[in-house]
């Protein structure tokens, strides 16, 4: 008389190992299967942070030339990248990649200097600043140190935007949910702009990484400097500004 076996015995030995079914019909994203990223929310990024370099008082812009010369110098930069390549394309040449990192640089430098006047109007000019007018100055500041980490994170990432989305891809330097969760998403899916975007964000809320880990040293070395300004910004300036209104 002939036992039952049970369901995927073969009879004589154990068991066959169960396959993971999920895991292997739904793969983690990584990316490489689309096509190009449009450029337009980066552009729009850029825009807002020029916008917000020309509302700042006049002592804590970059005393070089008129109040338009560093917008209208992003202006020309970010006019010129979206004639040139309205899309991130499967090609990119190496001028164009130089002049997309000037133009991240050069708002993080006048950013920098604005916070660095900020901080000197506090340090040698208290007797002399109204605390609203901290905190109106410091808004703009905060905000354009998130827009400019994300840029940066954006830009650098993988080899930037065309290489990570290329098969032969480098290591990541970030780790983002989808890309170590299989099924969380679309296998094709890739980080676009509002990813780093919002990975800049916690960063410069929480002052440490939240759902997206840095794995590479310069991502790190990234994200230390953002939060050091974030926290730079958000416990001297603020504070004193709500010192100084009471």
């Amino acid at each position: 008389m002939t036992s039952e076996e049970p369901p995927g015995s073969d009879g004589g030995g154990p068991s066959a190992p169960t396959r993971n079914v999920q895991a292997e019909e739904a793969p983690a994203a990584w990316g490489w299967l689309s096509k190009s990223e449009p450029r337009w929310p980066a552009t729009l990024a850029v825009l807002v942070a020029s916008a917000l370099y020309v509302v700042l008082p006049d002592a804590l812009r970059v005393h070089f030339g008129p109040r338009w010369l560093i917008p209208a110098l992003e202006g020309a930069l970010c006019l010129a990248l979206l004639i040139v390549s309205p899309r991130r394309e499967s090609a990119e040449s190496t001028g164009l990649r130089i002049a997309a990192i000037v133009l991240i640089a050069l708002i993080n430098l006048a950013n920098v200097i604005s916070l660095a006047e900020l901080i000197r109007e506090l340090l040698y000019r208290s007797s002399l600043v109204n605390g609203r007018a901290i905190l109106i100055a410091s808004v703009p500041i905060w905000i354009t140190n998130v827009i400019v980490f994300a840029l940066w994170y954006w830009e650098l990432d993988r080899g930037g935007p065309v290489h990570r989305l290329e098969a032969s891809h480098r290591r990541p330097d970030f780790l983002f949910p989808q890309m170590s969760t299989a099924g969380a998403t679309d296998p094709r899916w890739s980080p676009n702009f509002l990813d780093y975007l919002y990975t800049s964000f916690t960063n410069a809320t929480a002052f440490s990484p939240t759902d997206t880990m840095p794995l590479t040293s310069w991502a790190k070395s990234l994200m230390a400097v953002q939060s050091a300004a974030s926290l730079l910004t958000v416990a001297l300036v603020f504070s004193r500004a709500v010192n100084i209104l009471h």
